[in-house]
């Protein structure tokens, strides 16, 4: 039986191979793959945002969202970053939350905090502080956050009670999480959910909706909102490297894989009653408008 060691060690292996391509000049996607157009990780910035950020950030990119977008972030905040790879949330966030402000990174891979300091260097941004540590275990204090986001980082852990756990804990009274993420629909097959080549690859580990809101209840979040973004096929996995594998499980073309990628939002107990929107400016170039929310 695969141990929660084993599976760390694997997506370790992945993302640290991830960051040497990317220092070597060559390129990489989401979740491990080469191919430059992966339909994951494609279009998740715009032109503005990538503006000024090291080719080598945008490059390291391996989300499947845009939390920083999502995450409403207000001049003078603290902002953590789950998994932060080659940085690219965590630089964007820095500019958001302004010189009063702070964004740190967490990695567990030294290449990737290698690549991300790099990045910051070259970025020439100084709020901004990497970390190395695990998810299950952050190296900050507790009420030490106003608001932490991640990028198809906290599906590849094999204890997300305890990430989301000690998310609640470093979090200030009413602070706020944007999780661009991975979950399972209903049609995943359990072959390919349990196969550990896949779990470093954004898919093994992803959970299901519903469970995802109950550890997050169960950690003591409210006002929790789960927004789909985009539904994967067959075809999505050619594109990421994984087709022979999902092929295995009969799966191919047009035919949903079961995973889907979504933004994750809740809060904190506590807090003064600040409006945490929907992503309104982010839907209003496409000509839809959502209502606002309360944050706790």
């Amino acid at each position: 039986m695969t141990t929660e060691r084993e599976i760390k060690e694997t997506v370790r292996e992945r993302y640290a191979e991830s960051a040497r391509q990317v220092t070597a000049a060559g390129d990489t996607s989401c979740c491990g793959s080469t191919p430059p157009e992966n339909v994951i990780s494609a279009n998740l910035y715009t032109t503005d945002e990538l503006q000024g950020l090291p080719q080598e950030a945008v490059v390291a990119s391996l989300g499947c969202g845009n939390p920083v977008a999502m995450a409403e972030l207000r001049e003078g905040e603290v902002v953590l970053d789950l998994g932060s790879g080659g940085g690219i949330d965590v630089l964007l966030s820095a500019r958001r939350v302004g010189p009063t402000g702070k964004a740190y990174g967490l990695d567990m891979t030294d290449e990737m905090l290698d690549l991300a300091r790099e990045n910051q260097r070259k970025a020439g941004v100084t709020n901004v502080e990497f970390l190395r540590g695990e998810m299950e275990d952050m190296p900050l204090p507790n009420g030490s956050v106003d608001v932490i986001i991640s990028n198809c980082v906290v599906n590849l852990s094999p204890d997300k009670d305890k990430v989301l756990a000690e998310a609640h804990r470093v979090l200030k009274p009413g602070g706020r999480v944007a999780i661009a993420d991975i979950v399972a629909r209903g049609q995943a097959p359990p072959e390919l959910r349990r196969d550990l080549e896949v779990w470093a690859g954004c898919l093994a580990g992803a959970l299901e909706e519903g469970e995802y809101r109950t550890k997050l209840e169960s950690a003591g979040f409210a006002d929790i909102e789960i927004e789909s973004l985009r539904e994967y096929t067959g075809a999505d996995a050619e594109g990421a490297g994984l087709g022979d594998l999902v092929r295995r499980y009969g799966k191919e073309g047009a035919e949903p894989l079961g995973f889907a990628s979504v933004i994750v939002r809740a809060c904190k107990a506590g807090g003064s009653g600040q409006a945490f929107e929907t992503p309104v400016q982010v839907l209003a170039s496409k000509g839809q408008e959502r209502p606002q929310r309360g944050c706790c």
